[in-house]
This record gives C-alpha cells, structure tokens and sequence, in this order.
C-alpha cells in the first residue's frame, strides 16, 4: 500500500492512521494533504466523536520523508508552498478541529511527528518512545508557525534543546517536561488508548466540542499563529510572527540544508 493517511469511522471513533511503515510512518506532501482533508471531514461530521491519531506499526512518526526533499526544498517558492500550505495547511486543520483527539504514541516520535503530537488534546506514550526534531542536522530550521506550536506545547526551554542541540528525550522525561498524559509499558499503550477513547465517547460530544472551542479562545500563542496566517493573506496586523514569514524560507537555496539533505540520503556525516 502506498503511504497514505488512513481513516475510519465507527461508533463515533474516527481512526487516523499514519502509514508509511518502510519509513517508519514519515510525512511525504501528499500525506500532508490527506490529514488536511480528513481533519476538515472530521470537524463537519457531527457523528464523530472522539479521534485517535497513531501510526501503522511500532512507531508514531519518524519526522518528514527526507527522500523527497531534493524535489522542492533548495527553491524559496517551492519551500515556502510546502510548510505554509501542505504542511501548516494540515496542523492548522487539526487545530481548528472540536472533536477531541487522543494520541497513541509508540517508537519514533521526531519533528513533523512532535507537531502532529502538539495537535493532540490527550496524548498517551509507550515507555520506550523517543521525541525530537534533530533537523539542525539537516542544516535547516523548523518553520516559523510549527516552532511556534511546539515550543507551546513542550514548552520553550525543551524546543530549544530539541533545535539548537538537536537534543532526543525519552517519554518518561517528557512525561516530566509535561508534554505526554501519561507513559505506560508499550504492551499496555493500545488498551489505553482505548480506555481514554471509551470515557471520551461515553460523554456530551457537544460539552466536549465547546470545551475545545473555549481552550482555543483562550490560547493567546495559537492565536498569534493565526494572526501572522492572515498576514500572509494580506490582512492587517503588526505581529512579529508576520515579519518573520516574509523572510523565512529566503534559506532555501543556502548551502547548509543542500548539505546537511544530501549527507543524509548519501548516509555520511554532513560537513557544515
């Protein structure tokens, strides 16, 4: 089967399931867009009432499908469509989405696999799970709007270790850092993740929806997201984040990220 977003629905359970097992479920483009268009499903199908987000097989996500780079990252234009529709496109889908979201989280959970996380309102670890976003090794930053969520949701001081240090952690001190829910023995992590999905099924779907509406008025970061979003559009506004947009892919042509990209499919050390 051809990487892909999975999705089922039964009983008020929505299934997401990240496939791309020969890469440990990478993000490519065009899985970018299939999360944007199931999000978008699941915010107007009123049956939906809880969504648990996994990965196919032993882990979660293992980052963006770096096989693919070469194909648009050493051009500004192209860069800037892919973080700012494809894959910003679909975090924001999943952030503006009512129904609750569990996340079942096993093995590798690195870069685009942490933001995917970041979306999530539950968020349930095996014990041998790892966190990360070493992309300094691939001599490029993360993008404005996504660093802006993780470092939200890990909290600044972890963003930076994960960025500037390229820096993995385990789930127990991720636990700690209070990024997971919760962090059981990895046999146990589907029959939580179930149980979590049950209490949530067994309550008022519509105090669940306007829950998630309050907590998203009240969280002044995503809103400074959204803001610099509509700058790009044209709108008005004095955001910092905006500035930062408008310059922020200019890196594209650099030599760091052709190095650090090419090192990595050459499997070698990049030399920066």
């Amino acid at each position: 089967m051809s990487p892909s977003i999975q999705y089922t629905q039964h009983d008020g359970l929505a299934r997401v399931t990240l496939h791309y097992p020969k890469r440990f479920n990478a993000m490519n483009r065009v899985m970018w867009r299939q999360l944007r268009d199931v999000f978008e499903r699941i915010q107007t199908s009123p049956d939906v009432r809880c969504v648990l987000v996994s990965g196919t097989g032993a882990h979660f996500c293992a980052g963006g499908d770096i096989s693919e780079y070469a194909s648009f990252r050493f051009e500004e234009a192209s860069l800037r469509e892919f973080h700012e529709q494809d894959v910003w496109g679909a975090l924001s889908a999943m952030l503006a989405c009512d129904v609750p979201m569990v996340a079942q989280i096993a093995g590798n959970c690195m870069g685009a696999g942490v933001e995917l996380a970041s979306c999530c309102d539950i968020r349930l670890s095996a014990e041998s799970a790892q966190f990360g976003a070493p992309i300094a090794k691939l001599g490029f930053p993360m993008a404005p709007r996504e660093a802006a969520l993780v470092s939200q949701q890990v909290g600044e001081l972890t963003a930076r270790h994960m960025l500037l240090e390229a820096a993995v952690f385990g789930a127990p001190e991720m636990l700690q850092r209070g990024f997971l829910s919760r962090v059981v023995a990895d046999a146990d992590l589907p029959a939580v993740a179930q149980a979590s999905v049950q209490r949530i099924l067994s309550l008022a779907p519509q105090a669940a929806r306007l829950n998630k509406q309050t907590f998203r008025a009240l969280n002044r970061p995503l809103a400074l997201i959204n803001k610099a979003q509509a700058a790009t559009q044209n709108e008005s506004t004095d955001e910092p984040l905006a500035t930062l947009l408008a310059g922020a892919y200019a890196y594209a042509q650099g030599a760091e990220q052709r190095e650090g990209i090419t090192a990595f499919l050459e499997k070698r050390a990049p030399k920066f």
